[in-house]
């Protein structure tokens, strides 16, 4: 573990209601998109994920995660967005716009592909922002180091097609403000252990990765 001067992100809080219940805390925003995509994938694994912050971090972290449409009141509650799946995502013109101003205004998004979604993303990126390129992060950057180190950048946690993970990503002045795991599969390793059978050493993996990111995240 690397020593990292997060002192500001102790005190970052949100104040977000979920279920009815009002949280001064961390927590993830789960996007539910259309176009037939399950936007729900892996429903255990944002709450073990924050549930591993919470425990291994001086984070202050909710393990309930908030769902919402783009758009909507819950949407506008929080700055860290995630959104996964195995098919075809599809947002209005509206939403893209929301979107895109929600990011560029200091919004982070990150983006796991489930195994299916990759196309259909790629696209989505083209149209909110057709300015930027995605671009490989490398294993030097911050995101790989920031708080636990991993020397050779993203780690697979889940084979599909023997291809070779990486974190792509879309910047705004230097900023990272999406980020895209294309071949990890990190969800599934955040996912209880019983889903999908994967080792204790690459789920452990995946969960410090998952840190990794919401620290790089939230001392941008």
């Amino acid at each position: 573990m690397k020593t990292y001067n997060y002192i500001f992100i102790l005190l970052f809080s949100i104040v977000v209601s979920i279920e009815g219940e009002t949280y001064n805390q961390f927590t993830i925003t789960r996007i539910h998109y259309s176009g037939g995509g399950d936007w729900y994938a892996d429903p255990s694994s944002l709450s073990n994920l924050l549930n591993y912050v919470k425990n291994n971090t001086l984070i202050n972290a909710n393990n309930k995660e908030i769902k919402a449409k783009i758009g909507d009141s819950q949407f506008y509650l929080n700055n860290y967005l995630y959104i996964t799946g195995h098919g075809n995502i599809n947002l209005s013109s509206e939403e893209i716009a929301i979107l895109r101003g929600h990011l560029l205004n200091g919004a982070f998004l990150h983006a796991d592909d489930n195994y299916g979604m990759d196309k259909s993303f790629r696209k989505l990126v083209k149209l909110l922002f057709p300015e930027k390129e995605l671009i490989e992060i490398p294993p030097n950057h911050d995101l790989f180091n920031c708080y636990y180190i991993f020397e050779n950048g993203l780690p697979k946690i889940h084979e599909h097609d023997n291809n070779p993970p990486q974190a792509l990503g879309i910047f705004n002045n230097e900023k990272l403000i999406l980020l895209y795991t294309y071949e990890s599969d990190l969800g599934d390793g955040w996912e209880d252990p019983r889903v999908h059978n994967i080792p204790d050493e690459k789920r452990l993996s995946a969960l410090k990765m998952g840190t990794n990111i919401i620290i790089h995240a939230l001392s941008r």
